[in-house]
């Protein structure tokens, strides 16, 4: 069917309200980095490690337990409740983290909120994969990644814009008395309680997932959803094609399912690629991002530097890739990230071990955001949400995000370890390693997906 003939701005419409789940997604998770040293002030843990690394990290385990409740609650509620539950839990999180005086009502607005970014990691690419048409989907998936970079950097800017300058001599008890210690690092947190509002109303208007009105016994309802999609002759073609995969109208999971031998290597192939999305190597560019940038000549404390640089090349390449997901296909630009990380690795590493320092380590540096940025970041997220069949998409899923969340955290606990093990050199030796067998592992196991519907998809991976 011609792109033409599709209902583009009400697909539009729809996708870019779901996709405001991943614009508070990269708000919620970046935020906090701007207000660390403010609250650690005002809630007094400065001296306690243990404190600190809750207050940073609590919020992955509320991302763990949404995604992995997004199974539950997609194949119970379908795809628009949960969407409105994780934009009301954005909402409470933005208001209560910048309305307490205690540290522990703090952590569990943060849990909250990591509620609400694990429910709309999962459930946002996968709704808008189930509402857009195959020519259409990578593009229109992708950006649910490009908003989540725009959140990112909107968290960047407002935390600059809000942060009154503080004297480098500046005490401990200056920052705790002055405006940033006291109000500012409150209005970061507010600052996304608008958009969590927004997300909220307007989900309210998105219509419910068709393959799930379908999956429900629904299928005149499904059908004026696709209808309006892409028109009669359209609907009924694609109606056809949902109900063939579908085994009954019993929206409840057989669990047996997702370990049978039709459906596990789809599932294994959905966990590795989580993983390897956060396995990557990427974090460990910006844990060494002070470094690099410093080595280089300049001040990585200076926040706007950082928004122009790492944010503009991120959102740059994102929008590269949502130009090249439907053409060039999902898997060539995976293999291309993997193997171009491993290479880029490979001469960091080889630069670390012989001492090199300055512009080339920044260049290469910023070659590995923007191959991460066109490739792995957002095309995982595309692969994800279509590779797993209609009657388990939404647990296969969760268990796909909650891998990648569990990745995430794994990465996060191990990196000091072997930084102090293998050093700067062998830590990116060890992520090319890694990145040469993710495009080993791609190479022979994953297909080409681009331009199929999500049923043909589901009969070249479990047929």
């Amino acid at each position: 069917m011609s792109k033409s003939k599709f209902n583009r701005s009400f697909i539009l419409g729809i996708t870019l309200i779901s996709a405001m789940g991943g614009l508070l997604f990269g708000y919620d998770w970046v935020v906090i980095g701007g207000a660390k040293p403010f609250y650690e002030r005002f809630f007094d843990i400065t001296n306690s490690p243990h404190l600190q690394g809750w207050a940073m990290s609590s919020a992955l385990i509320g991302c763990l337990v949404g995604a992995l409740s997004s199974g539950y609650l997609t194949d119970r509620f379908g795809r628009k409740i949960p969407l409105i539950l994780s934009a009301a839990l954005f909402t409470i999180a933005a208001i209560g983290t910048g309305s307490v005086s205690q540290f522990t009502p703090f952590i569990v607005y943060r849990l909250i909120g990591g509620l609400g970014i694990g429910l709309a990691s999962a459930i946002s690419p996968m709704y808008i994969a189930e509402i857009s048409p195959a020519p259409m989907r990578g593009r229109l998936v992708s950006i649910n990644q490009l908003t989540i970079v725009i959140g990112i950097l909107a968290a960047q800017i407002t935390n600059y814009l809000i942060a009154e300058k503080v004297p480098s001599d500046a005490t401990n008890e200056f920052i705790l008395n002055s405006w940033n210690g006291q109000t500012g690092w409150r209005w970061m947190f507010w600052a996304g309680t608008l958009p969590a509002l927004f997300f909220f109303l307007f989900s309210f208007f998105i219509p419910e997932s068709p393959r799930f009105l379908a999956k429900s016994g629904k299928s005149d309802a499904a059908y004026s959803i696709l209808k309006r999609i892409g028109g009669h002759e359209f609907a009924i073609q694609e109606r056809k094609e949902i109900e063939e995969t579908l085994p009954g109208t019993d929206a409840k999971i057989d669990w047996k399912v997702l370990g049978s031998k039709k459906v596990r290597p789809v599932l294994i192939i959905g966990i590795v690629l989580a993983v390897f999305q956060q396995w990557c190597g990427i974090n460990v560019i910006f844990n060494y991002a002070e470094e690099i940038f410093t080595s280089a000549g300049y001040s990585v404390g200076d926040m706007l530097f950082n928004i122009v640089i790492t944010g503009s090349v991120n959102l740059v390449f994102c929008v590269l890739a949502m130009r090249m997901v439907d053409s060039w296909g999902r898997r060539k630009l995976m293999l291309l990230g993997s193997i171009g990380l491993a290479a880029i690795y490979l001469m960091l590493g080889t630069s670390y071990f012989f001492g090199l320092k300055g512009m080339a380590i920044l260049v290469l540096v910023m070659i590995a955001i923007a191959t991460y940025s066109m490739t792995l970041a957002p095309i995982t997220w595309v692969i994800l949400s279509e590779i797993f069949p209609n009657s388990i998409r939404g647990s296969a899923m969760a268990i796909a995000t909650t891998a990648l969340w569990i990745a995430c955290f794994v990465l996060t606990y191990t990196f000091p370890i072997l930084n102090k093990l293998l050093h700067a050199s062998g830590t990116f030796w060890l992520y090319a390693f890694i990145c040469l067998s993710g495009f080993l592992f791609i190479l022979k196991k994953l297909p080409e997906t681009k331009g199929k519907s999500l049923e043909e998809i589901e009969n070249k991976l479990t047929h």
